[in-house]
């Protein structure tokens, strides 16, 4: 499946940095930038998959700022256990990168508006979730992989929500600290869409003008979202974000029929 080559108007330029822009920062605040660069490139015509690949390359750079963000407390998590997850987070995002790409694109176009409900919604209960993290110490670890599995899974096929399930599973799995279950849900996401994108790469599903220009763009708006989220109370911030969720759900209801 190769990118479409279509051509980068100007019109179409400022509505994809806008929307990387907004992005950034709104993963620095609170998360769903999905929300707004998936959208941006399917208005702009490219086909919904193509936009998916396109949409999880544009906001990866973030995630490599949030890791070092948390670089001290990853380093005080056991080397042993980073690497397992690594290496489960790598192969559960090829796994749902290869899903992605042998999805008939009408397949993947009539679930993308549930996908967006499903992560919308997600996103809305996070903070309870994570409220509600369980005080028990951790036991087996198998649970959690095996967990920690599926989420890469869908993380690779579709990145929007996967912080936020992240953070669910940590937080169910009895993880007892909050910064670590952080500190790993960032590190775990730079590692399975890293192995993604070169997925995507590989089979040609990415737009290349636009997700160069997104992901400058996105850089941008983290480093200005780092400063806002000091100021900008996060319920407003999420708030909007749920409010985005569910219209873009609904207007991709309305263009699937």
């Amino acid at each position: 499946m190769l990118a479409n080559d279509l051509p980068l108007t100007l019109p179409h330029l400022l509505l994809l940095a806008a929307s990387a822009l907004g992005a950034g920062a709104l993963n620095a605040i609170a998360g769903g930038g999905s929300f707004l660069t998936f959208p941006a490139l399917v208005w702009t015509g490219l086909p919904p998959i193509v936009a998916n690949a396109t949409s999880a390359i544009a906001v990866s750079p973030g995630y490599l700022g949030s890791t070092l963000g948390f670089r001290q407390e990853l380093a005080e998590l056991p080397a042993s256990r980073r690497r397992a997850e690594a290496l489960i987070c790598a192969l559960g995002g090829l796994a749902g990168a290869g899903l992605l790409l042998v999805t008939p694109a009408r397949l993947f176009s009539a679930a993308v508006p549930w996908l967006l409900l499903f992560a919308t919604v997600l996103f809305a209960l996070g903070p309870r979730v994570v409220a509600a993290r369980q005080a028990s110490p951790r036991t087996s670890p198998w649970p959690q992989r095996l967990g920690l599995f599926a989420v890469a899974l869908y993380g690779g096929y579709f990145n929007g929500g996967l912080g936020i399930l992240l953070m669910a599973l940590y937080t169910l799995t009895g993880e007892p600290s909050l910064h670590a279950a952080n500190a790993l849900k960032n590190l775990n996401s730079l590692v399975l869409s890293l192995l993604s994108v070169i997925a995507f790469a590989w089979a040609g599903a990415i737009a290349w003008p636009q997700a160069g220009v997104m992901m400058v763009a996105a850089t941008i708006g983290g480093f200005a979202g780092a400063r806002l989220a000091r100021r900008l109370p996060v319920v407003w911030v999420r708030t909007g974000v749920v409010v985005t969720g569910l219209a873009m759900t609904a207007v991709f209801l309305a263009r699937s029929r």
